[in-house]
């Protein structure tokens, strides 16, 4: 399965982790069909193993064992379930760096990111372990003396959960923990370029001791997901579902959930505006610039995309962050030091790629970077910074999801609020002022669902994370990361 020398090391040290079939009731299962998949190591282009190319057949068999399953795990206490959230959390700390390493083989980011990531994912079984025993009820007062009123909240059911490619171990683990936990069981479908996190991390699931059929995941190539996908959503078996990944994508699971009225939670694509206002600290807007857009080659939701500077300073902002990234180094994320790794896929770098040049077709001016370092990878793109920015071009409206910087100069607070709420999407902004008063009106103002105030990394387990607008539904995350999983269930006892 498994050839380069840094794979085969890998492979050594933990070929319970690295798995090439897909896990549904229990046990590891190739597709019915027998046809795999092959995946990729985006920073080298090598082929590092296959996966089960599963179709509908195989995924109606998930979503029967994870509806069997839920006949019992719905009734496992709230302290037993908190016990084996536990169990897995303990158990991927253990199986950290391990765990890393494939994120990196596969999703091809720096391995210093993959450990962060890790680390990230893993928070939210820690969180969510401790959240089973706090979903509570209520006792309401009734308006009669003979009555009581009670409210209980109930797991939905089977809930099935698609995730990305750009954080396969954290937007799996920020789904699973709070199904679990809820008492739902999940089938859960990874991205196809990134199915080895996944799978490893079920080994885990099954070392705890979680039920056979609580968990399963179903693997797929590209061409068989949006079948998966449909059948998910329409399935009666299947009470819910949770997406993260393109608005474009998630309209159409919407449209599909409505036939059945389904509990839908879709964490969408973002335009997360940049904002600097003059009473900035200029160094410290630089700086969480750099966290807020680079991570992952700037493959996350939540990437800065425009970036707004008010005129006073707006030369030295733009002249500090054009330093910083013309220092940043770029490699294969398996390397000591390497800040910046490849595209995802062709799809992906060739709409990097093509954004650029419709913006520098239509006058923008490149500052640094622009075009592909084909000296690391056919993959790679170079950081790049683009100003002069027009309405008519693409990167003006689209969401990059790649190492373009795009800078506005603007003048007033209201220019650059209009500016930033001027799109249909309202996942994460961000903003740098010194202006007490300021930062609690434009906070207030900026159209989206989460806000960065001097700060460019917001994601943590203990906060509620999606957007407005066309970013999304729900909350993934903190205590409000149940909702999508439960019900309530108001219940009168009369005659008392």
């Amino acid at each position: 399965m498994l050839k380069t020398p840094w794979i085969r090391t890998l492979q050594a040290r933990s070929m319970h982790l690295l798995k090439d079939k897909a896990f549904i009731d229990g046990q590891w299962l190739p597709a019915q069909s027998n046809k795999v998949f092959s995946v990729t190591n985006p920073a080298t282009g090598e082929v590092i193993g296959t996966a089960p190319d599963m179709d509908q057949s195989d995924t109606q068999s998930a979503i029967e064992a994870a509806a069997t399953a839920f006949k019992t795990w719905q009734d496992t206490t709230a302290k037993d379930r908190s016990h084996f959230l536990r169990k897995w959390y303990d158990l991927m700390v253990q199986n950290h760096e391990n765990l890393a390493k494939i994120v990196t083989l596969e999703a091809g980011k720096p391995l210093v990111e993959s450990r962060g990531e890790v680390t990230y994912g893993n928070s939210f079984i820690e969180f969510f372990s401790e959240e089973a025993r706090r979903i509570h009820g209520e006792i309401i007062p009734s308006p009669t003396p003979t009555k009581k009123i009670l409210v209980e909240k109930h797991p939905i059911g089977v809930a099935g959960l698609i995730a990305p490619w750009n954080f396969p171990h954290a937007m799996i683990t920020r789904k699973a923990g709070a199904a679990l936990a809820s008492g739902c069981t999940c089938v859960i479908k990874p991205a196809e370029d990134t199915p080895f996190t996944a799978l490893a991390l079920m080994e885990l699931a099954q070392q705890a001791g979680i039920p056979k059929g609580v968990l399963n995941v179903v693997t797929s190539s590209r061409e068989n997901a949006p079948q998966i996908g449909n059948l998910l959503c329409e399935s009666p078996l299947v009470a819910g579902i949770s997406f993260t990944g393109s608005t474009q994508v998630g309209k159409l699971l919407y449209r599909q959930c409505s036939s059945g009225i389904k509990r839908i939670g879709l964490e969408l694509g973002g335009n997360a505006p940049f904002i600097v206002f003059d009473s900035a600290k200029v160094g410290n807007a630089v700086k969480g610039a750099m966290a807020s857009k680079f991570r992952n080659c700037g493959q996350t939701c939540v990437s800065s995309n425009r970036f707004l500077v008010q005129r006073q300073v707006y030369d030295s902002f733009v002249d500090q962050l054009v330093k910083e990234i013309q220092g940043l180094k770029m490699g294969n994320g398996q390397e000591a030091g390497v800040q910046v790794g490849p595209l995802i896929n062709h799809t992906q770098f060739d709409k990097v790629s093509d954004l650029v040049k419709d913006a520098v077709s239509k006058g923008a001016k490149v500052l640094t970077g622009g075009k592909p370092a084909t000296q690391f990878g056919e993959l790679f793109y170079e950081p790049t910074v683009l100003t002069d920015i027009k309405e008519n071009m693409r990167v003006y409206t689209e969401e990059v999801f790649g190492p373009i910087v795009n800078i506005f100069r603007f003048e007033t607070e209201e220019e650059g609020l209009r500016i930033a709420n001027s799109t249909e999407r309202g996942l994460a902004g961000y903003f740098y002022s010194e202006d007490v008063a300021q930062i609690f009106r434009v906070a207030r103002k900026l159209e989206v669902g989460m806000c960065g105030v001097n700060e460019g990394i917001i994601s943590t387990a203990e906060a509620p994370f999606g957007g407005i607008k066309e970013s999304g539904l729900g909350r993934e995350g903190s205590h409000h990361g149940i909702d999508d999983f439960t019900y309530i269930k108001y219940i009168c006892v009369g005659n008392l």
